[in-house]
């Protein structure tokens, strides 16, 4: 052990500061472990987590295995199906039955990490991410040793009842064991989450994304309390988000021209309707990059985003059911110019 990692010690103790004291314990733990010395260096652990003086708060800690993600969230719509899982999940915690860990899965941009910001908000809870850049490492053995050392860091917490542990993107160290791809380290990882999950503190909540469900080891997915389908969006449920993103930017950007029934139209065309990450990315984007004096000039926008070209076949925009008058709006022509066209150019057929 260094000399300043004992003189750190001490000085800590005397300032009474529990974090710094903590945090070099890690150090010195860390360093009989990369020494070899795992016994001692699992000794310390252990002592440093059922310790009740110098028990960490995470965030004062600034522990590399954490980031403490923001609460507040934008508005977020979900299909009736989902909020009533989400719903049951907070009753479930008001029961305090020990049914605490959660795994979203579904495709990118379904809204399963900011339904962990909305479910903290509700519980009055705080969300910590954890890292798997951290927790993952080429030496053999040590990611085994990293989620042991994180599970005991998740147990130590002083408030368990008001912390949330978001594994986003568990994939890292959840997929098949058995998929001959799989590495051997890997294996030995997931082994190590099994056994951490099954020993970890009830009152906290444990929340789990992933996009790649379907590779997911078994064993691991039944350590889950329940898990959340977040591919369960109808088209009628893009179409009414999507509406719901449009009056948000609307009155964001300060434009009041709306047309619903363009606007559905236009979105509509896209076969599927993209999930609602994506789809907030479109309808914003257009409306940011509008022209602030032609407040019709966001659909041509949507409209050419959605198709890949601009809204000047008209009679594209026709066989596209879109009306003389949404067809003027789109194509930025006068109603008679475009009914002179729209007849000149059905002649010529």
């Amino acid at each position: 052990m260094k000399k300043k990692s004992v003189i750190n010690l001490i000085k800590y103790y005397v300032e009474e500061n529990d974090a710094g004291f903590r945090s070099e314990a890690y150090e010195i733990a860390k360093d009989f472990d990369q020494a070899g010395d795992y016994q001692l260096a699992e000794y310390i652990m252990a002592l440093m987590s059922n310790a009740n003086t110098f028990i960490p708060q995470i965030n004062e800690n600034e522990s590399a295995m954490f980031e403490k993600i923001e609460t507040i969230s934008d508005s977020l719509w979900l299909p009736e199906d989902i909020t009533q899982d989400l719903l049951g999940i907070v009753h479930a915690v008001a029961h305090n039955a020990g049914i605490n860990k959660f795994m979203f899965q579904g495709a990118p941009g379904t809204g399963k990490t900011e339904a962990v910001k909305q479910l903290a908000r509700i519980l009055d809870r705080e969300i910590y991410m954890v890292d798997f850049a951290a927790i993952i490492d080429s030496k053999l053995g040590q990611t085994q040793k990293n989620i042991s050392t994180l599970f005991k860091e998740i147990n130590s917490f002083v408030h368990p009842e008001k912390v949330i542990i978001l594994f986003d993107e568990i994939d890292a160290v959840a997929l098949d064991r058995t998929n001959a791809n799989d590495l051997r380290e890997m294996g030995r990882a997931t082994s190590a989450m099994l056994k951490g999950m099954d020993k970890m503190d009830e009152r906290i909540i444990l929340v789990a994304t992933t996009n790649l469900f379907e590779y997911f080891d078994k064993a691991l997915v039944r350590r889950f309390d329940s898990v959340i389908d977040f591919n369960r969006y109808s088209q009628d449920d893009l179409l009414s988000i999507a509406e719901e993103f449009l009056n948000k930017f609307l009155t964001k950007f300060k434009l009041a021209n709306k047309d619903i029934r363009m606007f559905r139209k236009i979105i509509s065309l896209m076969s599927p309707i993209p999930y609602p990450g994506e789809l907030k990315n479109i309808i914003k984007t257009s409306i940011a990059f509008s022209d602030p004096e032609d407040g019709m000039d966001y659909f041509r926008r949507l409209y050419y985003t959605v198709n890949g070209l601009k809204p000047e076949d008209l009679l594209k925009l026709k066989a596209q059911k879109f009306t003389i008058r949404e067809i003027e709006i789109l194509a930025k022509k006068p109603k008679s110019s475009v009914a002179r066209e729209l007849k000149e150019s059905e002649k010529n057929e």
